[in-house]
C-alpha cells in the first residue's frame, strides 16, 4: 500500500497537519520539528500529493520557465541550474521555448501564469511595459535582464568587456571590431556599453558590425564586413557568433588568431571543443538558473518582506587559442 500522510506523521510523533506544514510551509515548523518529519518521510519514501498539497497551501508547487530559443547552447546550461534546484524544492518546472518572438512570449507567459506558482523569464524579448504588468499581477524572476526593480539575476556584463579590452590591448591590438547582438537585446546594450568605455579609456579605435540574429550564421554573415574593416581582432555577442566569424575565417583562410584574434561570449561547452579554442568570457550559467529560482521562492514565501530582489554575478575572462598579437603591418 502507498505510504500516507498519517504514516509519516506516527513515525515522526506528530499530527499530519504538523506534517503538512513541514512539508509545505517549512518555515512555520520549528527546524527540530520538520528536520524529524522530513527524516520520516524520506524513510518512508513518502511523495506528497500535489494537488492535496495545492488545497491546503493554495500553492500549485508548479514554476513557469520561458526562454527565447533552445537550439541557443547558452540556454540549456540555465534550464539545468534552474531544474536542479527547483527539484530540490520540491517543485516541478514548466517549460517554454518563444523563438525568439516577443509576441508569442507573452502569450506563453499569460497562459503559464494560471497554472503555476511563479515565473522565471530567461533574457526576456518583450518590453518593459509588458514586464511591470506582468509583475504586477504574478511573482516572478528575470534572468539576464533588468527593468528598474523587478527581480532580476545578472551577468556583470560591463566588467566582463573590459577583462576582454584588457586581454586584447596588453597583446597590442589598437583597431577593435565588434560584432553586436539583437537591438532590442538588454545585455546586448550592457555590452556593448561596457566595450565602448573600455576602448575609450583604451584608446581604442572600435568598429560596430551589426546587429545580426545571436546565432551561427550571423556571425557568418557578420565576418566579411568584420575583415573589411582592417580590423586586428573582433569581440562578438556571444560564443555562438563568434563559432560563424571562426567558420568563415576558416573558409576565406584567414588565420585565427595570426591574422585576426577572436573572443566570444557566454563560454557554451562549444567553445573548448573548436579549433582554435575560443577565448571567451565567461558566465555562470547554472548558478544564474539556481539564483533565479532561489529569488522566486523567497518572494514567494514572503512578498512584501523579502529583502534582495536584485544579484549581479560575476564574469570571467577564459584566455585560449583564438587570441594573440596582431599581425606585423
Amino acid at each position: 500500500m502507498p505510504v500516507t500522510i498519517k504514516d509519516v506523521a506516527r513515525a515522526a510523533g506528530v499530527s499530519p497537519s504538523t506534517v503538512c506544514r513541514a512539508l509545505a510551509t517549512p518555515d512555520l515548523v520549528r527546524a527540530e520539528t520538520r528536520e524529524r518529519v522530513r527524516r520520516s518521510a524520506a524513510e518512508l519514501d513518502y511523495s506528497p500529493n500535489r494537488a492535496a498539497r495545492g488545497l491546503i497551501t493554495g500553492r500549485t508547487g508548479n514554476l513557469g520557465l520561458v526562454v527565447p530559443d533552445l537550439g541557443n547552447p547558452f540556454f540549456p546550461g540555465v534550464v539545468k541550474g534552474i531544474q536542479a534546484r527547483a527539484r530540490e524544492a520540491d517543485h516541478a518546472v514548466f517549460l517554454a521555448d518563444t523563438d525568439e518572438d516577443p509576441a508569442a512570449e507573452i502569450r506563453l507567459v499569460r497562459t503559464l501564469a494560471k497554472q503555476v506558482d511563479g515565473l522565471v523569464l530567461c533574457s526576456p524579448r518583450m518590453s518593459e511595459q509588458e514586464l511591470r504588468g506582468f509583475a504586477a499581477q504574478t511573482p516572478l524572476v528575470m534572468l539576464n535582464r533588468r527593468v528598474g526593480r523587478l527581480p532580476a539575476i545578472t551577468f556583470a556584463n560591463v566588467d566582463g568587456m573590459r577583462q576582454a579590452v584588457t586581454h586584447l590591448t596588453a597583446l597590442g591590438h589598437r583597431r577593435i571590431a565588434y560584432v553586436a547582438g539583437p537591438r532590442a537585446s538588454w545585455s546586448n546594450r550592457e555590452r556593448l556599453r561596457g566595450l565602448r568605455a573600455a576602448g575609450a579609456a583604451a584608446g581604442v579605435e572600435l568598429t560596430e558590425v551589426g546587429p545580426v540574429q545571436p546565432q551561427f550564421d550571423g556571425g557568418v554573415a557578420a565576418a566579411d564586413p568584420v575583415l573589411a574593416a582592417g580590423v586586428t581582432a573582433v569581440i562578438a555577442y556571444n560564443d555562438v557568433i563568434a563559432l560563424g566569424l571562426l567558420n568563415r575565417f576558416n573558409a576565406r583562410g584567414i588565420a585565427v588568431p595570426a591574422a585576426i584574434s577572436v573572443i566570444g561570449f557566454d563560454d557554451i561547452a562549444l567553445a573548448a571543443m573548436v579549433h582554435p579554442a575560443l577565448t571567451t568570457v565567461g558566465v555562470p550559467m547554472e548558478s544564474c538558473g539556481r539564483a533565479g529560482v532561489d529569488l522566486l521562492l523567497g518572494l514567494l514565501r514572503d512578498p512584501a518582506g523579502f529583502g534582495t530582489t536584485r544579484r549581479e554575478l560575476g564574469t570571467n575572462l577564459m584566455v585560449r587559442g583564438s587570441t594573440g598579437p596582431p599581425p606585423h603591418t
